[in-house]
């Protein structure tokens, strides 16, 4: 599949050229003229790549940059700027300081150009555990942060998140709303974590609707009370208002059937060591599941903390 590139200049010359010049490489590329444009495409439909101009009205490329860099589900997508003079070093340095990647002159050579984005995304490409929609760490880094922590005989909690009729949005609603609904649960679960966590817990995602928090005991009743405050203000928007008004969509069961199905809702299955000592990763994740199983069956969004010896 061919790599995403959005291009981000007020000039429209300057952007066909690199167009142009992207295109017969066999990038895909997507326009926009200034800053605030390119935030709304980003967030609808994150490229792999973003080429940016430094000077633009409305919202200049550093502060681009800089609310890219600032968002943790964008924040990995790699920025190169661009600018106008050579000699510039200022522009040069507070790009830089906003988190770009890497800096080009616009003059600068077509392969000089391919070379340079190639080099940035293999840069970006290196942390192949991530999850590709997102970007964040997938099952091998979740294993290993439980698995040290039992080694190291630290007391911990760990979250399993999981949507409740994940699937019949999916069904109605299609794929890429979907994924958006997906990339708010993300978004939703870093937030909680930075406003009621610790500096030292850890978010995965396992992949589709499931997620993992693991943190310490005395942190995660409160950051599941916070996620399913979080996420029953915030998903609803997600529906078309006449779904939103019935409080359920219609769907078809796995007999082709249709069935009302309620509104997406949370399920977080808790697990601590607090009172039982795990020796192996595998006996936290079934804990998890038995948990989770009993969670499924209540309506609505839901937690429930393991405290069986």
């Amino acid at each position: 599949m061919a790599k995403r590139v959005l291009v981000v200049d007020d000039e429209p010359d300057i952007r066909d050229i690199l167009k142009i010049v992207l295109e017969a490489d066999g990038f895909e590329v997507e326009e926009a003229s200034n800053g605030k444009e390119a935030l709304t495409k980003i967030q609808h439909r994150p490229p792999d790549l973003i080429i940016t101009d430094y000077v633009m009205p409305d919202m200049d490329g550093e502060e681009l940059c800089r609310q890219i860099k600032n968002d943790i589900l964008v924040r990995h997508i790699p920025v190169i700027m661009l600018t106008g003079k050579k000699e510039d070093i200022t522009d040069k340095i507070k790009g830089i300081d906003a988190g770009a990647d890497d800096y080009l002159v616009k003059t600068i050579e077509e392969k000089e150009l391919i070379a340079r984005v190639r080099m940035v995304l293999r840069r970006s490409e290196m942390d192949l555990d991530a999850n590709p929609l997102t970007k964040l760490p997938g099952n091998v880094s979740i294993l290993n942060e439980i698995e040290s922590r039992i080694k190291k005989n630290q007391e911990f909690a760990v979250c399993y998140l999981d949507l409740d009729k994940f699937k019949s949005y999916n069904d109605k609603y299609g794929f890429e709303k979907g994924d958006r609904v997906i990339q708010e649960t993300a978004r939703i679960i870093i937030q909680t974590i930075e406003e009621v966590g610790t500096k030292e817990d850890f978010v995965g995602h396992v992949g589709g609707d499931d997620f993992v928090i693991v943190t310490v005991p005395e942190r995660a009743e409160k950051i599941s009370q916070t996620v399913i405050k979080k996420f029953d203000t915030i998903i609803p928007k997600f529906y078309y208002s006449e779904d939103k008004k019935k409080g359920f969509i219609i769907a078809k069961d796995r007999q082709g059937q249709e069935m009302q199905v309620p509104l997406l809702s949370i399920s977080i299955a808790v697990v601590t060591n607090k009172k039982t000592p795990f020796k192996h990763v595998a006996e936290v994740s079934q804990r998890g599941a038995e948990i989770k199983e009993y969670l499924k069956n209540l309506p609505g969004s839901n937690y429930a903390i393991d405290r069986r010896t």
